[in-house]
């Protein structure tokens, strides 16, 4: 059954059927693999210019077979099927609605032969309403059917559950009853005809016989575009081809990637082109009653597919990244010669059964490209003094839940593999400074901290704030940020901790605020400054690590935590400008067991240099590292990047914060973003709902520049991965990495008058 989103019209309104203009659509023909350059170039990202239903159809687009919007509508929100193929007669559909109503999502299920049947006029609607309709009955379709009778007994020869008198379960019964509903649906565009625009009598169907829990917002992170967004952006979002006799699908289908449903069934597909994984919206995939006799791996990237049929094709196996499908409710296999040990999978237990055998059996994607190093700028001096900084969100253990990312095979969400997947990349990155966002008090204590000492790093860690209130045991649960630096490097002269939360009901402006102690105050996110000096050089780093709270809908909060930040490392770097010089730099070296007195001598390998002296606290080098849960064109961006905004910015809306909202924020450094050279990166967060960047390494412009990069993932390696993590990926997020030279300090030159002798001395004395 197909749903659509609510909307009105007045008595009389009428949708006029268009014509096909094909009856087979253009071969996909697809470009050959590209390689991003070894060293400087990144493959540019490119957004694909998806056609506007709005604009007038081009030759290619599926306007042109037979989408049709009537213009006087002018309604946003309207899903509509065609109706009407290749020589039918146009005809009017009155309707007279009383109110807005909009289908409930347990009736989202397309025509299911059930005994009793439930109207329209239900609890799950909005209003009641009545149709009439007026529907031509000449001319229904002049199209035949492909298929002979044969056609439809093609079900597994000699299956144990070939033939049985009564279903086993009341999820084959009803899979039962779909296959027979495809069967007879064998006219061009039944399910247009069936639509409950067109038909009221269309029945909702079951589950997929499992009760699933409803979902609980686990992980602290935004949610992307749901289907919902699609349907209000979107004029429509369900196509019917059905019944068109079509043997090949153009690519320009695949543009159209806010479909929800797509129907192909009977027609003469031998083959789905890969381009359909771009369609992953979807919830509904009917390619019933072709000749397939494959689908490929892309079909994985469906992830919110509620309803797969692929009723009397000849498919003899299906891809095991089916399993990635974690909310299919219906997968329709019969009719099909599908092995006896899978088909008894979905007979005796279900679809979802299924599903999880694919997903805990599959062998999974091949491994990507490494990613590319992107060489911004060549590093002419060998003697110039460079730093690597590398910041990663590693998802703590207790959000990496299967219901969370149910798309993931439980072995690859077990914290044992994940954190020694994190690990190995972080001794392979072998970066002078490492941030992790998300990093628990007992991973940091008891993994993190004793396994990467073995790899010259020191570190430091606090949680969120909640913490203070637990137990010790729960304690250790709560996550929080770290920093880790190379202890042969760098010595740490101070560090400290950012909470917002308390720093904010503390602030004398903020005395009072509502906002603050409603929208600010229950929030928990932290932020961690190290202050580290370089052993060799004597020159001076402020590091940065902070993870900003998540929702979306909380955009002034995300700013106003990031204005503390910026406000906080202002007056600590105040602070340590005036710090007197390091005398106590010395690297010692741990004697081995052989030794008498076991005692740690001093390395007289590196001699210390003479620490740096800075006149103000935006003269000391800064990278401030993160999970900033905001795009590039939110105001936490502009905040950082261009010094100050206004206090009428949109991301404050209309609350008060004291002097932010009053007198707008600024701050005295001028930072960039690591990545903004090649455009950002594709994204930093991976997830089928979202992708997007949300995690930055700010690094200031008069003190560092960015010769080097981490570039993007294999492109390739992506079309058949539906969201992180996974084997190869631990984390939802992905490690930015990027490397420095620090630039040379000019010193301020004294100017002094010059002595021109006695002779000078005799001039004034006239004068």
């Amino acid at each position: 059954m197909a749903d659509y989103a609510a909307y009105q019209r007045g008595a009389g309104s009428t949708f006029y059927p268009q014509q096909h203009a094909q009856n087979s659509l253009h071969q996909r023909s697809l470009p050959g693999r590209v390689r991003s350059p070894a060293t400087s170039a990144r493959i540019p990202f490119s957004n694909s210019d998806t056609p506007s239903p709005s604009r007038s159809p081009g030759p290619q687009s599926p306007q042109q077979f037979g989408m049709y919007n009537n213009p006087g509508h002018g309604h946003q929100g309207h899903n509509v099927m065609m109706n009407g193929g290749a020589n039918h007669r146009g005809f009017a559909m009155q309707m007279n609605l009383g109110k807005p109503f909009q289908h409930n999502q347990n009736h989202q299920q397309h025509g299911h032969g059930h005994q009793q049947h439930q109207e329209h006029t239900g609890a799950g609607h909005g209003g009641q309403y009545n149709h009439q309709h007026n529907v031509s009955s000449g001319g229904i379709s002049n199209v035949q059917p492909h298929f002979a009778p044969g056609h439809l007994q093609n079900g597994t020869p000699g299956s144990v559950h070939s033939g049985l008198n009564k279903p086993p379960n009341e999820h084959w019964a009803e899979q039962l009853q779909l296959v027979q509903r495809a069967r007879e649906m064998t006219q061009s565009h039944s399910h247009a005809r069936t639509h409950p625009s067109v038909n009221k009598s269309v029945v909702a169907g079951t589950s997929n016989g499992i009760q699933k829990e409803s979902e609980k917002e686990e992980r602290n992170r935004p949610a992307g575009q749901s289907i919902q967004d699609a349907k209000e952006n979107h004029i429509w979002t369900i196509l019917d081809f059905g019944g068109q006799n079509l043997k090949t699908l153009t690519p320009a289908l695949f543009q159209y990637t806010f479909l929800t449903k797509l129907y192909l069934n009977c027609n003469k597909l031998t083959t789905i082109p890969e381009g359909i994984g771009k369609l992953r919206h979807l919830t509904h995939l009917d390619v019933s009653l072709n000749e397939l006799r494959s689908l490929p791996q892309e079909i994985g990237m469906l992830v919110g597919l509620k309803q797969l049929l692929l009723f009397d094709n000849q498919l003899e196996y299906l891809p095991s990244e089916l399993g990635s499908l974690y909310q299919l409710e219906m997968l329709g296999i019969e009719g099909n010669p599908i092995p006896d040990e899978l088909k008894s999978i979905i007979v005796e237990h279900g679809t979802s059964e299924l599903i999880k055998h694919f997903r805990e059996n599959a062998p999974g994607p091949d491994a990507p490209r490494e990613r590319d190093w992107v060489v911004l700028d060549e590093v002419a001096d060998p003697n110039q003094e460079t730093v690597t900084a590398l910041s990663y969100n590693i998802l703590c253990d207790k959000y990496c839940t299967q219901s969370q990312y149910g798309y993931t095979p439980s072995g690859a969400l077990a914290w044992e593999h994940r954190r020694e997947t994190i690990l190995a990349e972080l001794r392979e990155r072998n970066a002078d400074i490492v941030c992790l966002q998300e990093i628990d008090q007992d991973s940091f204590n008891d993994y993190f901290r004793p396994e990467l000492a073995i790899n010259d790093y020191k570190g430091i860690f606090w949680s969120k704030t909640r913490a203070r209130t637990m137990t010790e045991k729960d304690a250790k649960l709560v996550d929080g940020c770290a920093i880790f630096y190379k202890n042969s490097k760098y010595i740490i002269l101070d560090k400290q901790l950012i909470d917002f939360a308390n720093t904010a009901i503390n602030r004398p402006d903020m005395k009072g605020e509502h906002d603050i102690f409603n929208r600010v105050m229950p929030r928990d996110d932290i932020a961690v400054v190290a202050f580290l000096e370089n052993r060799a050089t004597g020159s001076r780093l402020i590091v940065g690590n902070v993870h900003v709270f998540w929702n979306p809908a909380f955009t002034d909060v995300k700013l106003v935590q990031v204005a503390i930040l910026m406000e906080g490392i202002t007056k600590f770097a105040n602070k340590w400008a005036k710090f007197p010089p390091c005398t106590d730099k010395e690297m010692f070296r741990f004697a081995n067991g052989d030794s008498e007195d076991g005692k740690a001598t001093p390395d007289k390998s590196q001699v210390p240099g003479i620490s740096m002296e800075y006149p103000d606290g935006s003269q000391i080098p800064l990278l401030l590292c993160g999970d900033f849960n905001s795009l590039p064109d939110s105001g936490i961006y502009d905040l950082i990047v261009k010094g100050n905004i206004s206090n009428a910015h949109a991301d404050l809306g209309s609350r008060k914060y004291g002097n932010f909202t009053r007198d707008g924020i600024s701050h005295p450094f001028s930072l960039k973003s690591s990545y903004s050279p090649i455009g950002e990166m594709a994204f930093t967060n991976y997830t089928p709902n979202f992708q997007g960047v949300l995690d930055y390494i700010w690094y200031s412009t008069n003190t560092l520049q960015v010769v080097g990069l981490l570039g993007d993932i294999d492109k390739e390696y992506l079309k058949r991965v539906p969201g992180f993590p996974n084997y190869h990926f631990p984390s939802d997020h992905v490690a930015l990495l990027a490397q420095y030279t620090v630039k040379s300090r000019k010193e301020k030159k004294v100017v002094t008058e010059p002595d021109f002798g006695q002779g000078r001395d005799r001039d004034r004395n006239r004068s």
